[in-house]
């Protein structure tokens, strides 16, 4: 697999973290929560990082600042698999939990972690 595709598929799991970010972002437990805003403003950077390279067109930037910040995205999604029992047990936040776990892992291996 080449750098372009790499980005490309990388790009499409980040519509998944795109997702569980807007689900926190105006969830009501998000106004309670500053751990939870932490989480949803890291999956934000993250994406926000990747914006430019992207939009370029370029593939070797986009994996580079991927790799930068991949520990980041790693340490939101961990909290978040931390928190998300204490913050509500409805379904929406444990599929959230399982579909943010799922990409994350999957963009850390195309990265080659």
């Amino acid at each position: 697999m080449n750098d372009d595709d790499r980005m490309q598929q990388i790009d499409t799991l980040l519509s998944h973290v795109w997702l569980v970010r807007t689900f926190l972002k105006h969830s009501e437990e998000a106004e309670e929560d500053e751990e939870l805003c932490e989480i949803h403003r890291a999956l934000y950077d993250f994406m926000l990082a990747l914006g430019g390279p992207l939009a370029n067109k370029d593939s070797a930037a986009y994996l580079k600042q991927a790799k930068k910040k991949i520990s980041k995205l790693r340490a939101a999604t961990k909290l978040f698999r931390e928190i998300q029992p204490e913050i509500s047990s409805h379904t929406n936040f444990k599929m959230a939990a399982v579909s943010l776990f799922t990409a994350v892992e999957q963009v850390d291996q195309l990265l080659g972690n």
